[in-house]
Formats: structure tokens, C-alpha cells, sequence
């Protein structure tokens, strides 16, 4: 199985693996999907390998052979062109898509925030930061006393009130993520969720997943941001076409990404 190091810009940031507790062991594993095909031919630039078809059916093989084990306190960033398996890889580690082949061991329930988490869009604001907060298992007592923490750390203060329909996409993002880092979670998976905000938000997001982190959490963080990840994790898997192709030191994956796709870390 691929294991992390433990440096950053080499400094030591964690204890070594061995003294460490594992929190998901993913162990080979496989996640395809089938859908109809559309009698479109399939675009030359496409990914032929991960592609089969039969008949009126494809099987797009989303996660190849994946193995990978996180520890307390690992901020693992997750990285790579679109189409590479990352969403599909977060959930499955969520347990929200099943896989095909291959075992997923977590010690905990993992927490999934996504660009897709439902909210109520006929409540307002603070009725689905009391539904959100029931949902990740906070009494009502404590969504109370968090309520305000919350509506400060979205930026949402002027709208709280109004109907969630009325409220921009970066909003509603921002929203989830406040309700989301509420609570203490001994695995958070964070898929994108940090690419809608300001700079400001950025920063107090990056702060609060390092803090849940080092409170022997583990978090992964999905992203196109190297600069972000680069920010928060010690940590980075790069997958590409299903498949790991490094995981290791944050800083020298994401150099490796950088050079490969011939982008840079501050873009």
C-alpha cells in the first residue's frame, strides 16, 4: 500500500507512521460505473483505457487498483486533472459509492462535504444551520450555542433569514462548510468546497483543517488549488486516470503535478 511521509518544505510536521493510529485503509480498490452509451463515437483525446463498451452499455472504470492507508492526523490533499477518479475515490472512501473490487476500512463514519450537499432551499439560512447541525449530531442545545460561530465563519449575517433559493452558490457553499467544521470529526473529506469563497474564507478554512487535523482527526482535501493544499496538508495523493501516479510530501507532489501539467503552484 502507498504511505505517506511526514515532512512539509522539509520540516518534520507529524511522528512517524509507526507511531501513529491508521483511520481508512483502502486496499485495491475498484470503482466502475455503466451507463448507456449515447451512439456517439468516443472523442480521440479520450481515455481509451478506462473506457469499455458493450453493446448499448460503457464501463467507465473510475478508481483502478487504488491502496492508500491515512493516520490521525494526516491533511491528505487530493489532486489531479478532471476525470481522474478523485470524487469518485472520496466517496467511496465516504461509503457513499460502492466499489466493485478491493476493501475500505475507516475507523469512523467519514464526514462528506461536496459541491453537492443538499440544502433546503424553501428555509432560510438559519433553519438549515439547525437541520445541518442535527444532521452531523449536535444536540439542539449546541447548534444554538454555535449558531452565531457559524453564520460569522460563512459571511452570511445579512441573509440568514431569507430563504437558502435566494442565496448565490458560494453562499450556500460557504454555508456548508461552516455547519460542517462545527464539530470535532475523526475523518472529513472536503471535495472542492473551499474554491468558492474569498480569500479571507480561504484562510479561516485552511486554519480550522489543519486544527481539526492536529485534534487526531484526518482530513482530505479535494482540490484544483495547489496553493491551497500546499497550505493545509502534509500530505498529497495525485491520481490520474483511476490510478495513484505519487503520494508523498505535499510539497514535492504537487511540484510533480505542477511540472506535469504545465501549470505552476500559484496559479
Amino acid at each position: 500500500m502507498a504511505e505517506s511521509t511526514n515532512t512539509v518544505g522539509g520540516e518534520n510536521t507529524l511522528p512517524p507512521n509507526a507511531n501513529r493510529t491508521p483511520k481508512v485503509i483502502v486496499d485495491g480498490a475498484f470503482v466502475t460505473y455503466r451507463v448507456f452509451a449515447s451512439g456517439k463515437a468516443i472523442p480521440e483525446n479520450s481515455n481509451q483505457s478506462r473506457v469499455k463498451k458493450t453493446g448499448n452499455l460503457r464501463t467507465v472504470e473510475a478508481v483502478k487498483d487504488v491502496s492508500l492507508v491515512a493516520y490521525e492526523g494526516d491533511t491528505i490533499g487530493v489532486i489531479g486533472s478532471n476525470g481522474s477518479g478523485k470524487t469518485s475515490l472520496m466517496k467511496a472512501i465516504a461509503g457513499l459509492n460502492p466499489i466493485d473490487q478491493g476493501s475500505i476500512f475507516a475507523a469512523s463514519r467519514p464526514a462528506f462535504l461536496g459541491v453537492g450537499a443538499a440544502m433546503l432551499k424553501d428555509l432560510s439560512g438559519e433553519k438549515n444551520i439547525i437541520l445541518g447541525g442535527l444532521a452531523i449530531g449536535l444536540s439542539k442545545n449546541q447548534v444554538r450555542n454555535k449558531l452565531d460561530e457559524i453564520i460569522d465563519f460563512a459571511g452570511v449575517r445579512q441573509f440568514i433569514e431569507l430563504p437558502m433559493r435566494t442565496y448565490s452558490s458560494g453562499m450556500v457553499e460557504r454555508l456548508k462548510f461552516a455547519i460542517a467544521q462545527a464539530r470535532e470529526h475523526e475523518i472529513l473529506i472536503v471535495d472542492e468546497a473551499l474554491s468558492v469563497g474569498d480569500s479571507e474564507f480561504r484562510r479561516r478554512s485552511e486554519a480550522r483543517m489543519k486544527q481539526l487535523a492536529s485534534n487526531a482527526g484526518t482530513v482530505f482535501l479535494v482540490s484544483h488549488s495547489l496553493k491551497s493544499i500546499l497550505a493545509t496538508c502534509n500530505r498529497a495523493i495525485w491520481l490520474d486516470q483511476g490510478e495513484i501516479k505519487m503520494d508523498g510530501n505535499a510539497l514535492e507532489v504537487c511540484e510533480a503535478y505542477a511540472e506535469f501539467a504545465g501549470t505552476t503552484i500559484e496559479e
